[in-house]
């Protein structure tokens, strides 16, 4: 059978009297695990590696494990290197005060050489600032408070557009020792807050809607349509800047599909909400009876709908569901032919997830007979979960006593 690129295969010497691990550096044979790591578990210093003597004729293992715990013997760290490791802790502390300012000078640099998106983002966030700035100080000039309120809610708006431009700046770093996975996530968590924003909006249209419907309309000032004319013209720009995913369902195949379609949503419905204040105050100026409270109640249905899909797939990904484009039934298929392989005795602990859209993660744990080659074994479950679509699997096999 053919070995997978994405797995890790190790060898060692027979005789030799010091079994190795990629992951751990030296283990005990009796370990059975079989996982892949992104990285060393053992950070080395920059100097130049030195590799400790062992005498011919020793037989006890670099690292001696247990059940519950790691011996490593006394003589593997010198004082030299605990100091060394101590100064290198106190530098890595000073250098991390700096971090925040270098991670926020870094997406600015991306954000100026960024793809066409986040330019037109950047386009739309600037325009939506401009507007609510002059909204909002013809509101306090003016003592409207209709305005004034708008402008804030446009401002709020903004802030998550700037979050979104943000985590598709941050999204490009690379792995790191403290995120190991990276910040592509940093889009769906994106994605996610648009998505809760915009049904916090249907509510409030809702409640608004509510509202008019229980006081007389006619004491109603219709100024506001000036404001929700230019609202439209600014958020259909937005609208064709993202018109590619203009869809209600979307098929995710990368993590920046999820957060451009968060955005086309938080325009689209803006651009719904303000369409429907024009239609309902010119249906108070023919006379229409409740008007306002149809039009804003349909606007409220409409937004919901628009936003639930990609609150549920988001919210989804965030709480680790199993991957909506992976059928039950096809991992339950896979399930039962390595439960009926002849060298298995029992599978348990299979948990496979979303990382980000196009990115599943999975791990399972198998107990093998004894003597058995764990190596086929293993190759023989990962076959069967490539062919579903799950690339990074850890495969923990144990004997059974």
């Amino acid at each position: 059978m053919e070995k997978n690129k994405s797995f890790k295969y190790y060898s060692q010497e027979p005789d030799s009297p010091h079994p190795w691990n990629a992951d751990l550096g030296f283990t005990n044979s009796s370990d059975r695990r079989y996982a892949f790591s992104r990285q060393p578990s053992f950070i080395q210093s920059t100097r130049d590696p030195q590799t400790p003597n062992f005498s011919n004729d020793s037989t006890k293992p670099f690292l001696s494990r247990n059940v519950s715990s790691i011996d490593i013997p006394p003589e593997f760290y010198t004082f030299d290197h605990a100091k060394e490791g101590v100064l290198q802790f106190k530098g890595s502390a000073a250098a991390d005060k700096l971090s925040g300012l270098d991670s926020v000078l870094w997406v600015f640099r991306v954000m100026r050489t960024g793809n066409r998106q986040m330019k037109r983002l950047l386009i739309m966030i600037s325009l939506n600032v401009a507007y609510s700035t002059a909204e909002l100080a013809i509101g306090l000039f003016t003592g409207r408070i209709g305005l004034v309120s708008d402008a804030f809610h446009l401002t709020f708006g903004c802030g998550l557009l700037t979050f979104s431009l943000f985590a598709m700046a941050a999204s490009r770093r690379k792995p790191d020792s403290v995120y190991t996975y990276g910040y592509q996530r940093l889009e769906v968590l994106s994605a996610f807050t648009n998505a809760l924003f915009l049904l916090f909006l249907s509510f409030s249209l809702a409640v608004e809607a509510l509202h008019a419907f229980i006081q007389d309309e006619s004491e109603h000032k219709h100024y506001l349509i000036v404001s929700a004319v230019a609202n439209l013209l600014v958020n259909l720009l937005g609208v064709w800047f993202f018109r590619n995913y203009a869809r209600v369902n979307l098929a995710y195949r990368k993590p920046e599909d999820m957060n451009y379609h968060s955005v086309c949503l938080h325009v689209l419905a803006d651009s719904i909400r303000s369409a429907g204040l024009i239609l309902a105050s010119w249906f108070l100026s023919l006379g229409v009876s409740n008007a306002e409270v149809l039009c804003l109640g349909l606007v409220s249905v409409a937004v919901f709908m628009l936003v639930m899909p990609l609150f549920k797939a988001s919210g989804g990904i965030l709480l680790q569901m199993a991957p909506p484009n992976i059928s039950t039934s096809a991992l339950g298929k896979c399930w039962r032919q390595i439960v009926s392989h002849e060298d298995v005795t029992e599978v348990s602990q299979a948990r496979f997830w979303e990382l980000v859209p196009g990115h599943v993660v999975g791990s399972i744990w198998l107990q093998v007979k004894k003597e058995m080659n764990d190596r086929r074994i293993q190759e023989y479950v990962h076959s069967l979960y490539h062919d579903l679509g799950i690339h990074d699997l850890t495969v923990q096999t144990d004997n059974y006593v």
